[in-house]
């Protein structure tokens, strides 16, 4: 069965809890335009490393790093549609091409993508509302995890915990991890369970593949570590802020809450519409270049520096009744 979208911005013909809770979609994926981009961005990527690392300038280096937070934001846009086995439309083709695109972040395809999914089944839930304060919660934890993603520390995650699991898998089963209050408080707790039916061989595989392919950018590229650091942390700061804000002081509920951004067209083009994120929760199987097809005209839509700003005061008292304090009220 296909499905329509009405001048409304409503799919039919699909039930829409049905839509919503299966991520069905009949959209079809743009693939060779995907390869396109993916290509362009790693080729961008390795030439604005090759020259932060060369040059003299610190003009220079700070427009190469800049430049490459953005770019590498192209490559983690695509990374994401792999994730969701919407990059391509050959199996084969989507998972090695995401494993590409992987190195670049640097992490593996499968450990990102356990991770993810994880975050689509308990978005906006208890345990991950790191922008409210629940009672009981641990403050200077609250604190310090909020703080961590918008100064770009939390980017650091992803690689070294992808290097911990190629190391010894075993380490998602430690009971810290999974049952005291601190883990549930950050998260951790669900996010160790979600390796536990994640294919162990592969994603160490794919880690080692990671490492292998950022070793080769050093030495054919004869990169140093000051021109890397520079791009790399333009980049986490870059990424790490947009992964919450695409969801701070929304419902707390896991398809609604979530904002579709507004933001300069130019950044959304870099960022392949990642900043309609609430579309990509209700439809996550809708690629990425149709997701303005699915967002309401009616609804409230913040500007992204609106919620980034607001992000640096702090998280909240969490709202009573779970609603945003953004939205306002009828």
């Amino acid at each position: 069965m296909t499905f329509t979208r009405p001048a409304s911005g409503r799919a039919q013909g699909i039930p829409r809890n049905f839509q919503k809770a299966a991520g069905v979609s009949q959209e079809p994926i743009p693939a060779r335009l995907n390869l396109f981009l993916g290509a362009v961005a790693m080729s961008g990527c390795l030439a604005l490393l090759w020259l932060a690392s060369h040059t003299q300038s610190w003009w220079v280096l700070l427009a190469s790093s800049v430049l490459f937070s953005y770019l590498n934001n192209t490559n983690f846009s695509l990374f994401h549609e792999a994730e969701h086995k919407i990059l391509h439309p050959d199996e084969r083709v989507n998972e090695w091409f995401g494993r590409l695109l992987g190195a670049f972040f640097p992490t593996s395809l499968g450990f990102h993508r356990a991770g993810h999914l994880n975050h689509h089944a308990h978005n906006r839930s208890e345990f991950e509302t790191f922008d409210y304060i629940r009672p009981g919660e641990n403050l200077p934890l609250k604190y310090v995890q909020w703080y961590c993603v918008l100064t770009g520390v939390y980017w650091t995650l992803p690689p070294l915990a992808s290097l911990a699991y190629m190391i010894w898998p075993g380490f998602v089963r430690i009971g810290s991890l999974r049952h005291t209050a601190e883990a549930k408080q950050t998260a951790t707790a669900t996010y160790a369970k979600a390796y536990d039916r994640a294919p162990e061989t592969v994603i160490r595989l794919e880690v080692g593949l990671s490492l292998l392919l950022q070793m080769a950018f050093f030495q054919l590229l004869d990169l140093n570590w000051v021109g890397w650091a520079c791009c790399y942390g333009a980049f986490a700061l870059n990424w790490a802020s947009l992964q919450y804000a695409d969801h701070a002081f929304s419902e707390c509920d896991p398809l609604q809450g979530a904002w579709n951004l507004r933001v300069n067209p130019i950044i959304r083009a870099f960022f392949l519409n990642y900043h309609y994120h609430k579309a990509h929760h209700e439809y996550p199987k809708v690629p990425w270049i149709h997701l303005g097809k699915y967002i309401d005209p009616q609804e409230f839509r913040p500007w992204f520096w609106d919620i980034y700003w607001l992000m640096w005061c702090g998280p909240q008292p969490l709202p009573a009744d779970g609603r945003s304090p953004l939205v306002p009220r009828a």
